[in-house]
């Protein structure tokens, strides 16, 4: 008897969407060859269910148990060429996402994977940093500081032994690319790290892992072994060994925060470190060490692979190559989205989103996760690009989208997110340790119906404060959702204050 050959996805988000259990079911059929892949980030259409055809690849949207039968005689797939959703993207770092098998390295060969690699093996390293200068990449975890300019210090700066750290301690609310990655296309983030230590002369590399993913964790130590049997774990003609380490920032936030995830790495509790120095110049155990998160990293094969000048090709002035957004909340389409930077928030909500769910109004957007500001129905033509929204008081951050309904109290979002940072700060500056307390405590005295214009006057003291204070990002990117809520919604504060 021939066996179809069917493909499902491993990804965790389609797994608790109903794909194992479709694996469960169908795993010891004589007739089905299962071929487990990563997802497509299409997660609304979850489970989904791909079969070869003439025309590429059919699927099967929202598949259960029972639909086998249609799907083996090949009735009502749709061509997953045809889905909006996946055809209106320009997918270049998840270009291979649903296709793939995660843990195949035949089959990230097959699709382009080590092509830049072998390129960066034949250049010096100043020329790798040069062809990334051309690329103008720019971090993609928050921070958005150009990479060469790291790599440029981190090669120059003379040590006897440097680092390579992929920081996937992602902790942002409705984010998940990173994990994506992790699980979907794991060479590619093993790919990056050798790349850049190549460029920097590093000697072993880490990948600083949340404990919240334990999937993606096994998923990389796995692709590590079979990387290291293929003999590719190498650098300059010596080992260079990548260690994953998952569970010791104790599900902290702030240990996404590159100086504290170092303190972490190194057996102390996660706390920011002043700078300078910077991790480029000092950084793991006192060494030159680059820290970028799993996407940053992601990307680099493709530049090396295809040129500098390609990645340039693409996006605004001063934000190059694509945007990959994870949009969630109250849309009709939640899931990954990949484009050139420029489409304005409106034409994603609009285009990938579908608009609001069913018998929802749109009341705010959060952008950039806990710390990030929020949108009106008003503002959501700004351009997605980190220039335009530096010059909005917003962070692009890691990608994330909320999307917020009329249901929402944005008294009680203001109070809940400034209760995590009060929880989640680190405590080494008084701006975050003390500050976030009594903002939180103002907001529970509005929620009260005691508090006066006096005390939202000190709120908003209290958050400029914050912002010109703090250590690090996180407290002082804490008070601009609050802010913009008080901005935005001021009747919801004041209604109820005492009268």
């Amino acid at each position: 008897m021939s066996r179809v050959r069917l493909y499902l996805s491993n990804d965790t988000s389609s797994c608790a969407a109903g794909a194992e259990r479709l694996a469960e079911a169908w795993r010891q059929r004589s007739d089905v060859e299962l071929v487990r892949t990563s997802s497509r980030g299409a997660f609304f259409l979850e489970p989904m269910v791909e079969r070869d055809s003439s025309d590429g690849r059919l699927a099967w949207c929202h598949a259960t148990a029972d639909d086998l039968p249609k799907i083996l005689a090949g009735d009502g797939g749709i061509p997953v060429s045809s889905i909006p959703f996946l055809s209106k993207q320009t997918r270049h770092a998840f270009a291979t996402f649903g296709v793939t098998e995660p843990l195949s390295l035949e089959a990230y060969r097959a699709y382009g994977g080590c092509a830049g690699f072998r390129k960066a093996r034949q250049m010096s390293p100043s020329a790798i940093i040069e062809e990334i200068k051309t690329s103008r990449l720019r971090g993609r975890g928050g921070a958005a500081f150009p990479v060469w300019k790291k790599w440029e210090v981190a090669a120059t700066t003379a040590a006897d032994r440097k680092y390579v750290v992929a920081n996937a301690d992602e902790g942002d609310a409705g984010t998940y690319c990173d994990r994506m990655v992790m699980e979907g296309d794991p060479f590619r983030l093993i790919e990056g790290l050798l790349i850049c230590a190549r460029a920097i002369g590093a000697e072993a590399g880490y990948i600083y892992c949340r404990q919240e993913y334990p999937v993606a964790a096994a998923c990389l130590r796995a692709a590590i072994r079979a990387a290291s049997e293929a003999g590719w774990l190498e650098s300059d003609g010596q080992p260079f060994p990548i260690e994953v380490v998952s569970g010791a920032g104790a599900g902290s936030y702030v240990c996404g925060e590159e100086t504290a995830l170092l303190e972490s790495l190194e057996g102390r509790r996660g706390v920011v470190r002043a700078r300078p120095p910077h991790p480029a110049q000092s950084g793991l155990y006192g060494r030159p060490t680059i820290v970028s998160n799993v996407l940053t990293f992601a990307t680099i094969p493709n530049i090396l692979a295809r040129g500098g000048a390609w990645h340039a090709s693409m996006g605004t002035e001063g934000s190059r190559g694509t945007a990959v957004l994870q949009l969630g909340g109250r849309v009709k389409q939640p899931g990954l989205i990949e484009v050139p930077f420029g489409l304005t928030l409106r034409q994603v909500l609009d285009q990938f989103g579908q608009g609001m769910a069913d018998g929802a109004r749109l009341k705010a957007v959060q952008v950039g996760g806990p710390l990030g500001s929020l949108f009106t129905d008003a503002q959501l033509d700004i351009p997605i690009c980190f220039d335009a929204f530096a010059k909005a008081d917003a962070i692009l951050g890691h990608g994330g989208i909320v999307v917020f309904d009329n249901e929402t109290d944005m008294l009680e979002l203001s109070r809940h997110l400034m209760a995590f940072v009060a929880d989640e700060s680190c405590g080494k500056c008084v701006p975050c340790r003390i500050g976030s307390l009594r903002a939180r405590e103002i907001l529970e005295t509005v929620q009260r119906g005691q508090a006066t214009e006096a005390d939202l006057s000190l709120l908003t003291e209290l958050g400029d404060t914050m912002k010109a204070a703090s250590l690090c990002g996180l407290g002082a990117r804490a008070p601009y959702p609050v802010l913009s809520a008080l901005e935005h919604f001021p009747v919801e504060f004041r209604n109820r204050m005492r009268s």
